[in-house]
């Protein structure tokens, strides 16, 4: 039996000395005394001891308390056992549904697949939100990250895509959450809201809120990598990963390193940062045979993007979408900044030559619109040339179409939620690039669903329409109210009466 000695206990680092055999890394060490009591072996600390995380309270401890090696790692449970179950870190169950009789049991840590079996993703999947299915595509296989300050919407956007792709297409995948370091009230909404769609079954929760120690944070992310390589590995089903919130686990990586009295590198995290990233990152792939596609929410401190812990995050991505406080407070959402964000899988051999062509051209109008705003905001809309007037109106079309409504936040919004196609975003999309809509305002494609919402409107503002005076202006009931979310109809423009009092004289 190994066995050691506590020499210190500094927060949720516990040091052990071991003064003859010496235990293997990520092994498991219990408290003689109370087995209750559970340490990680995580680094040597001098030639005898070893730093070990605490696995739960360390109240029991003292100095020369004795700890005993079980020899094995954190292992969970594992299998179709583990589909509409909430656990731990531990693989300790959370719901009410009882103990996991499951019949495996896997080690959080291990390598990830070798290179030659990791596939390269190329088929797009849809969100059904615009303004990610045509800006910033996402490939089934890939990873996406969702970068943002506090309270700009990464949550909401993430439980959206849940929502999508889970709960409205249930039989296509089976999906793990790992909520890493955040609030315990969204982790038990996601899961009233998953048992009431009836999709609970096909859904794996892992839970190490903020309230957690940092070693149990740390693991969370682990773990949920671990449920997803079986399901990819043993089980042979495509899988939905998502992460809420990646740098959360590289902040208690920095907490537990401070513990350790480990020198920080130039930017203030744990030297060890990156290998950390690494370790968690190069597991989560696709397979030649089945795909995890992942999606991480990444909170931005300071919404500082250049910060070192959000840094060592960007070279795993696929796409990236970054969440901009301007944006939140100018009332567009879902508040992504389109000319930051970015996707690899933007190009013609993914998305095909027409999503391409059409995403380059409303790309450059959005850059040359944001070189003429300072021009605006000096002499006005109205003192550009015409063209460089068409440019600017266009630029608003395509922000203002972008705005969505989210399902999940329905009771909040009072606005129902809409879900549109990549096939009616782009062929909207290049309506507003021919200048189908220039007869409008910008600001009546706001929370729209599809140009189809404004068919009336268009009509109405069409000067060789037949009877501009006598068009009924009001929605049409047949659309519903859930593809006009504004439920408010714009008044006819100042242009639009002159033409109205020539037809009336006419009429005379």
């Amino acid at each position: 039996m190994l066995t050691g000695k506590v020499v210190s206990v500094k927060g949720q680092i516990i040091e052990v000395e071991f003064l003859e055999e010496k235990p293997r890394s990520n092994d498991v060490l219990v408290a003689k005394d109370d087995e209750t009591v559970r340490m990680e072996v995580y680094r040597s600390a001098t030639a005898t001891s070893f730093f070990c995380l605490a696995l739960t309270g360390v109240t029991a401890l003292h100095y020369g308390s004795v700890v005993v090696s079980t020899e094995q790692p954190i292992r969970i449970p594992v299998g179709q056992e583990m589909l509409g179950r909430v656990i731990n870190t531990l693989g300790e169950p959370q719901d009410d549904a009882g103990e996991i009789k499951a019949k495996e049991y896997k080690p959080i840590i291990s390598k990830g697949v070798s290179f030659a079996n990791v596939a390269i993703p190329r088929e797009v999947l849809e969100t059904g939100i615009k303004i990610v299915d045509f800006f910033t595509p996402i490939v089934k296989g890939g990873k996406v990250g969702l970068f943002g300050g506090a309270g700009v919407g990464k949550t909401v956007i993430i439980s959206e895509i849940i929502h999508n792709l889970v709960i409205l297409n249930p039989e296509k995948n089976v999906s793990v959450f790992t909520g890493v370091g955040e609030r315990t009230r969204e982790g038990e909404e996601l899961f009233a809201t998953l048992k009431e769609s009836n999709v609970m079954q096909g859904v794996s929760l892992i839970y190490g809120s903020m309230g957690e120690n940092p070693a149990l944070r740390f693991r969370t992310a682990f773990t949920g990598v671990t449920l997803a390589e079986y399901y990819r590995d043993i089980m042979k089903k495509d899988v939905l990963f998502f992460i809420d919130n990646i740098f959360r686990f590289a902040q208690s990586g920095y907490e537990l390193s401070t513990l350790m009295s480990a020198i920080p590198s130039e930017g203030g995290y744990q030297s060890t940062l990156g290998s950390e990233m690494a370790s968690l990152q190069e597991r989560i792939v696709s397979t030649q045979k089945n795909a995890i596609t992942t999606f991480e929410a990444i909170y931005v401190p300071a919404d500082d993007l250049t910060d070192s812990g959000v840094q060592a995050i960007f070279p795993y991505l696929d796409s990236s979408l970054i969440l901009s406080r301007e944006v939140y407070q100018t009332g567009h959402f879902p508040a992504i900044d389109i000319l930051a964000s970015n996707s690899s899988s933007l190009n013609p051999d993914t998305v095909g030559e027409e999503h391409y062509l059409a995403a380059v051209e409303a790309q450059a109008i959005l850059k040359k619109a944001k070189s003429l705003e300072r021009i605006v905001s000096l002499i006005g809309e109205s003192e550009l040339s015409a063209d460089d007037q068409t440019t600017y109106k266009r630029s608003k079309f395509i922000v203002n179409y972008m705005t969505q409504n989210f399902t999940v936040v329905e009771l909040q919004t009072g606005k129902k939620g809409v879900h549109v196609s990549l096939k009616e975003t782009l062929a909207d999309i290049k309506g507003i690039l021919s200048g189908k809509v220039d007869s409008l305002d910008p600001d009546e494609l706001m929370f729209i669903g599809t140009l189809k919402d404004v068919e009336h409107k268009l009509k109405t503002k069409n000067p060789i329409s037949p009877s501009i005076s006598g068009t009924n202006t009001s929605q049409n009931p047949s659309q519903g109210d859930a593809s006009q979310p504004n439920n408010t109809q714009a008044p006819p423009s100042a242009n639009s009466q002159p033409a109205q009092q020539n037809e009336i004289k006419k009429s005379e």
